[in-house]
């Protein structure tokens, strides 16, 4: 909504002071390319909001759909003529513009231009349409139920009431089209004229005779006429199904092409290419086509400030390692692993990206010489790290990513250059610091674009490795791991596994034979313990320099975010830790609910009651 921001139209921004190009002629009026801006920058503001506040912002926008409904039915039936209830209309949508709420029908232009950039992609601008959609409809769906069982109307207005929806159920569909395309032109038209208005009485009377036009010219608005249809069903026992689908859907089909084409397309056209030439949003990279079109579910919901990450065209020859540091000085070791795992490849590349953790609202004051200073001092910082790649014989790629998302821009990185393997530091003052602030936290941690190895670097000695196992895919990437630090670090591997009963050790042994054989693993110590498993890791631990630990079945690196590893022996033991994850499928029903369901046995099992049969694990 207007008025959210710093950069929305309650003041003058600092990009309006900037511009030169004969705007200081109208001193008292912005130009098309700044109230552009200006819309630009409120929907950065707006998309970059978690999903709860906007959901509930959007509800309480929808409850605000009552009064006018309330006041519109009311006073139409207390009095002889329809102006006087006309009158009275706008009063809930001048509600929503004070209270800086989100409508659905003024988010088909603030959004719409942010996605027209290509600085959020377009399933990203779905995503949020449909959560401000459903809390408008929640909102509009309580205030119909206050009004049908509180006793708020009378009996004349009732029938008003019910009159409203049974008008617009009658109406063809192909009208309901039309008269809605008008009033989604409408709101848009509002929410511009807002941006482009300097004083809150010009705001307000804006909106109030703008909204004058919807009754008056009996069109619809879509969470006006949803909260009608609800009322008549509640106070009627209609089916609301049909009133939905004919009814509410050509509505919001309308308002929808009214705002985005009508208004937020044409006022896009219009502007010049100078358009984005505020602060905020200068170098910075935008979308990719792919990311544009088919990003995921919650989208790229922001840019960075800096980002010199190029486009990759993947060889599917070459193995590729992501390193995201947040420190060049102190994550050298972490670099130096990736390096000695990418020279165990024919055609091995490791990518170091340095993530510099941004404010959240990075001030518009930060011109273009202070990110330059920011990116030459970055590449300085990052030339030890092009040194331990020429030590290694490996080819070393830096980049800068410099943004208020630093742990999410992880995964958007491995996402857009396509590593093969994500090795990462495990410093709670490092990426993940600002890993719970970031949104959405569940989707990225659940679902991963590649591999990941994720490092507690004590040392970070790979001479002498633990690998405690009971099979599973993120054993198998840690044997990955550990066959190449054999071959160019000449590593010693003890594999150990655990077992319930002192009967079970036999089977346990030949296990772990077979395991080392189908794995490449020559020259490695097999040790089969009873009793408890975290007891037995730490006590085999203090015999060597390195432990490599498979993901639990409920995700590794969302447990590390939240604080709710299982894994006490992570921090229990004195030597470095590795711990590994593999990506796995997620249905349909997961994706939706946030169910982080890992279809896979679990890559070492937590329970005294494991219990192992011919090599398999199987949990209780």
């Amino acid at each position: 909504m207007p008025g959210q921001d710093s950069a929305g139209p309650t003041g003058p921004t600092s990009d309006e002071t900037n511009q030169t190009h004969g705007d200081d002629v109208l001193a008292d009026q912005l130009s098309t390319d700044q109230v552009y801006q200006r819309v630009v920058a409120d929907a950065d503001h707006e998309v970059t909001s978690g999903g709860r506040e906007l959901f509930f912002s959007a509800l309480a926008a929808g409850f605000a759909i009552t009064i006018t409904f309330l006041v519109y039915a009311s006073v139409t039936a207390t009095t002889d003529s329809k102006f006087v209830g006309v009158l009275l209309y706008p009063l809930g949508f001048v509600y929503i513009i004070v209270g800086g709420y989100q409508l659905y029908t003024e988010n088909t232009l603030p959004p719409v231009a942010l996605t027209l950039e290509r600085l959020v992609s377009i399933p990203t601008l779905f995503r949020h349409w449909l959560i401000v959609l459903a809390g408008n409809f929640v909102g509009g769906g309580l205030g119909a139920v206050a009004l049908a069982y509180g006793g708020v109307f009378d009996e004349a207005a009732a029938r008003t009431a019910v009159g409203f929806a049974e008008k617009g159920i009658a109406t063809p569909a192909p009208d309901l089209f039309v008269k809605a395309a008008f009033a989604g032109l409408i709101v848009a038209g509002v929410v511009w004229v807002n941006f482009s208005a300097r004083d809150t009485v010009s705001r307000l009377l804006v909106v109030y005779l703008a909204f004058l036009a919807i009754p008056m010219g009996n069109l619809f608005h879509v969470v006006v006429s949803f909260t009608e249809v609800v009322y008549l069903a509640l106070t009627t026992g209609v089916d609301p199904v049909p009133a939905l689908g004919g009814f509410v859907l050509p509505v919001l089909l309308g308002n929808t092409v009214g705002g985005v084409v009508l208004v937020t397309v044409v006022n896009y056209y219009q502007t010049s290419d100078r358009r984005l030439e505020i602060d905020r949003f200068r170098n910075v990279r935008r979308l990719s086509v792919r990311e544009w079109i088919a990003g995921p579910l919650a989208g790229r919901s922001y840019v960075p400030v800096i980002d010199t990450v190029e486009e990759i065209v993947r060889d599917p020859d070459t193995y590729r390692i992501l390193v995201p540091i947040a420190n060049p000085r102190t994550e050298s070791e972490v670099v130096r692993l990736a390096c000695q795992l990418a020279s165990s490849r024919k055609k091995g590349k490791v990518h170091v990206v340095h993530v510099v953790q941004a404010p959240r609202r990075w001030s518009p004051d930060a011109d273009s010489r202070q990110q330059a200073r920011l990116k030459q001092e970055s590449e300085r910082l990052l030339e030890n790290a092009r040194t331990i790649g020429q030590q290694h014989d490996v080819a070393v790629e830096t980049s800068t990513v410099v943004t208020p998302r630093s742990f999410e821009e992880v995964f958007t990185v491995a996402r857009r250059t396509s590593p093969d393997l994500v090795v990462m530091g495990w410093d709670r003052e490092g990426l993940w610091s600002s890993a719970r602030a970031e949104r959405p936290l569940a989707e990225l941690t659940n679902r991963l674009p590649c591999d990941f190895l994720v490092i507690n670097d004590r040392g970070l000695d790979p001479s002498r490795i633990l690998l405690p196992t009971a099979g599973g895919p993120d054993s198998d990437l840690n044997a990955e791991v550990a066959r190449a630090l054999q071959q160019v670090a000449n590593a010693e591997v003890e594999l150990l596994h655990v077992v319930a009963e002192e009967s079970d050790v036999g089977a346990g042994e030949a296990f772990l034979r077979d395991w080392a054989d189908q794995h490449g693993l020559d020259d490695v110590e097999t040790t089969v313990v009873v009793g408890d498993v975290e007891g037995a890791i730490v006590q085999r631990a203090g015999d060597n320099t390195m432990l490599m630990l498979g993901a639990t079945e409920e995700g590794l690196l969302s447990r590390l975010v939240h604080d709710s590893l299982h894994l006490d022996v992570a921090t229990d033991v004195d030597c470095s830790v590795l711990l590994a994850e593999r990506p796995s499928p997620r249905s349909i029903r997961d994706r939706l609910f946030g169910t982080p369901t890992r279809d896979r046995r679990p890559a070492l099992a937590f329970r005294d009651s494991l219990e192992t049969v011919d090599g398999d694990t199987t949990d209780e």
